[in-house]
């Protein structure tokens, strides 16, 4: 990675400004990754890739287009700037977008106080195969597994880059490693699966293969001998590791996008009583070693902490500079962008208030209900809340996991969901979204 990004974006900006641009940003991204996969105690595939890209977004008055290359011979930047240009001309007008002004940008930022970067010796190919072997090794130990599905292991590195005319320039690098375990209990028509993946910006942070491949064995395992649980109208407790799923409806609710097109069933939701009092919903992209973290949004402006819900009280929109202006307000920090597309609002680290009881204490507290630990599918009313999921977990009677359970739907509204929401205090704080389990008061269960 090895490309001067700096003079590189300088000389995209000149040449979209001396093709007609009024004004222009640039989105530089080059990484490189390197995953192993094995099975059965052998390599089963290894992939090292590299690659590098640009996105150039031009404006024209209050047009705009977006174009992305993976080359960045001089030719190919020409081509990116005269059809960035020329798609500009032709697209229709949007009175709100644009770049930020001056003194909306990000001044100083100190990247090196994020950690977002791994700067030690990245490991060797040979390595990550023996840690993925251990992590299969360490699944088959546990009585009742049948086969590992496979274990895994990868690493990325990635910098970023944006500039724009408006003056903003500025990158950083982040990190990313991991090992992942897929294992299954039974043979036939009657398995059962299930994994753990674990992943860090820094590679001693990781926790170790024999423990993954061990946790996801139990969980295989645990499993085993499902059945369906009874119909009707139950408590259910979202175990931790899918937990910030309901908090992910809500944020999609909460998008300024969202609310610009109608289409929220949260559109009435700012300033009201959304979560329990004494709930807060915390956004703060300046934790260290967080994959969500960043110095600047991608339009430049500066970063901070959020308090999105306060005391179960909705404060604001996610916005970008786009969304705020459709919507009177000014912009959170929160664009989001990819090299192919302009900017749009998306929310980075999250943290929930966590509760003061275990995940067993509210398995008690329940009596009788469902603890779920897999979803699938999804039936999301955007407009309503009306919400239907397949589900998987464990039934619960008096407080007392008794069985595995599976091929369920789970049923309700996310306003009165939210509404009772009842966490523990299991969130783990390496997650970019920090979710302790969370206990619902009652969902209608389809099971047997």
């Amino acid at each position: 990675m090895a490309h001067d990004f700096e003079n590189l974006s300088k000389k995209i900006l000149k040449a979209a400004a001396d093709a007609g641009a009024d004004m222009a940003d640039v989105l530089l991204v080059d990484g490189q990754s390197v995953s192993i996969d094995v099975r059965d105690g052998v390599l089963e595939h290894a992939e090292r890739a590299e690659g590098v890209d640009a996105g150039l977004r031009v404006l024209i008055g209050k047009k705009q287009a977006c174009v992305s290359v993976s080359d960045l011979s001089d030719n190919t930047i020409a081509q990116m700037v005269e059809r960035a240009v020329a798609m500009a001309g032709v697209a229709p007008e949007d009175a709100f977008i644009g770049l930020a002004d001056p003194d909306q940008l990000a001044g100083s930022w100190d990247v090196d106080r994020l950690e977002l970067a791994d700067t030690s010796h990245k490991p060797a190919p040979k390595q990550m195969q023996e840690t993925a072997q251990k992590a299969e090794a360490s699944a088959l130990a546990i009585k009742g597994v049948s086969k590992v599905q496979g274990a895994s292991t990868g690493w990325s590195e990635t910098r970023i880059y944006l500039a724009a005319s408006n003056g903003f320039s500025g990158g950083y690098s982040r990190t990313s490693y991991s090992t992942t375990c897929v294992a299954i209990a039974g043979e036939g028509l009657h398995m059962e699966r299930d994994y753990c993946g674990e992943g860090r910006t820094y590679l001693a942070d990781l926790p170790d293969a024999n423990m993954i491949g061990q946790l996801a064995g139990e969980r295989a395992v645990e499993k085993f001998g499902s059945t369906k649980p009874p119909t009707g109208s139950f408590p259910v407790l979202f175990d931790e590791r899918i937990s910030s799923t309901l908090i992910g409806h809500l944020l999609a609710a909460i998008n300024g996008v969202s609310i610009i097109r109608g289409s929220s069933w949260m559109m009435d939701g700012l300033g009201k009583q959304i979560l329990p009092k004494g709930i807060n919903l915390i956004e703060d992209p300046t934790r260290a070693r967080i994959s969500g973290s960043k110095p600047f949004d991608a339009e430049g402006l500066p970063v901070g902490v959020r308090n999105i819900v306060d005391d179960g009280m909705l404060t604001g929109w996610t916005l970008d500079l786009a969304s705020a202006r459709k919507l009177g307000m000014k912009s959170t920090g929160n664009a989001s962008r990819g090299v192919g597309s302009p900017p749009s609002p998306g929310a980075g680290n999250i943290t929930l208030t966590g509760g003061t009881k275990t995940r067993e204490e509210l398995l008690s507290d329940m009596g009788t209900g469902l603890l779920v630990t897999g979803l699938i599918g999804s039936t999301i009313s955007p407009t309503t809340g009306d919400y239907s999921r397949g589900a998987s977990g464990f039934w619960v009677e008096n407080g007392q996991i008794i069985r595995p359970v599976n091929e369920c739907t789970i049923a309700g509204n996310l306003h009165q969901m939210l509404a009772s929401i009842v966490p523990a205090n299991d969130g783990r704080t390496h997650l970019s979204r920090v979710i302790p389990s969370l206990l619902v008061e009652s969902m209608t269960i389809a099971g047997a």
